[in-house]
């Protein structure tokens, strides 16, 4: 065919024609994810070259051992992201949960300074895809929607997690986030890849009712002290109206750590510490779980609770 030689009209007729071929062959619906780092450049400039080249390749290790055996497959790794697609969100689900997983017990055998943090998404929707190269506004939307997480979350579009069938039970509400390129909100919501029953994410001091939501983290500090030289000092601040009743709550007093298996708490002061009602020392752990109550310095008392939205106990 000499393209050259063509008129007008059948110029447009070609277009159409091979518009249809390409839809028709290489258009599919597929469940799209992102895995995506969390901190590596700050990591790379504390460690070095070699240590944040080393925290990539856990990355990618502990993708290559899990997204596999969920029918999914590893389409593009750049910089610190992945970029994967599965036949359904179900499976992407399913691979992410896992995934968070493995990364969270690697983590339990690094110091804090090496824990490997990741936020995850997942979008449901229609992409151009020859079986390797995997393109569309889809994507786009997907790493977007990847860039409003938290460590350790994963957040689906509404679109996926109506696909999700028993999943859905383990999915809360977010405010619809605004991204770029999109002219409305979109809807999401985070899908809870912890055994709920095994991990509290809300706390209550007793004594003056005060709920306070447990940062997502690996790592979780409990403390009189408010800030240090312009520096957070703890996630979760315990005082008192009475400031000399609060001061019988050390500076820095327990750590939560976040084990495969549920919390443990390890105290961090001489400064009495129970946990359901028994004594732990400093630098000993003691495990932690929803409804388990902790007395600190003899003058406050929190206790542990799931979701507003869960049903446990």
């Amino acid at each position: 065919m000499d393209s050259e030689a063509l008129s007008l009209a059948e110029i447009i007729k070609l277009q159409t024609r091979l518009s249809e071929v390409l839809k028709r062959r290489f258009e599919k619906s597929l469940a799209l994810a992102f895995s995506d780092m969390v901190g590596s450049a700050t990591y790379f400039a504390t460690h070095g070259d070699e240590a944040g080249r080393r925290l990539q390749q856990r990355h990618f290790d502990s993708l290559a051992g899990t997204i596999p055996q969920h029918r999914g497959r590893i389409v593009d790794t750049a910089g610190d992201g992945a970029f994967l697609v599965f036949p359904s969100p179900t499976d992407a689900a399913l691979a992410l949960i896992e995934l968070q997983g493995h990364i969270a017990r690697q983590n339990a055998l690094q110091t804090d300074a090496h824990h490997l943090d990741v936020r995850m998404a997942i979008h449901w929707g229609p992409v151009l895809t020859d079986g390797v190269v995997v393109t569309g506004d889809s994507v786009n939307l997907c790493a977007r929607i990847a860039g409003t997480a938290s460590a350790g979350e994963i957040r689906l579009t509404s679109a996926a997690a109506e696909l999700l069938a028993d999943l859905r039970a383990r999915c809360s509400g977010l405010p619809p986030a605004t991204v770029k390129g999109i002219a409305k909100p979109v809807e999401i919501v985070r899908l809870e890849w912890l055994d709920r029953s095994r991990f509290p994410t809300r706390c209550r001091i007793r004594e003056s009712g005060q709920e306070i939501e447990l940062p997502n983290k690996d790592l979780i500090t409990f403390g009189r002290l408010r800030e240090q030289n312009g520096i957070v000092a703890n996630d979760v601040v315990l005082s008192l109206k009475d400031a000399s009743i609060s001061q019988q709550v050390s500076r820095w007093h327990f750590e939560l750590r976040r084990h495969p298996d549920g919390f443990r708490l390890r105290s961090v002061t001489d400064q009495a510490t129970l946990v359901d009602g028994h004594p732990v020392t400093k630098g000993n752990d003691a495990n932690l779980s929803v409804r388990s109550v902790v007395r600190v310095g003899n003058v406050l008392t929190i206790e542990f609770l799931p979701s507003a939205n869960d049903s446990i106990g």
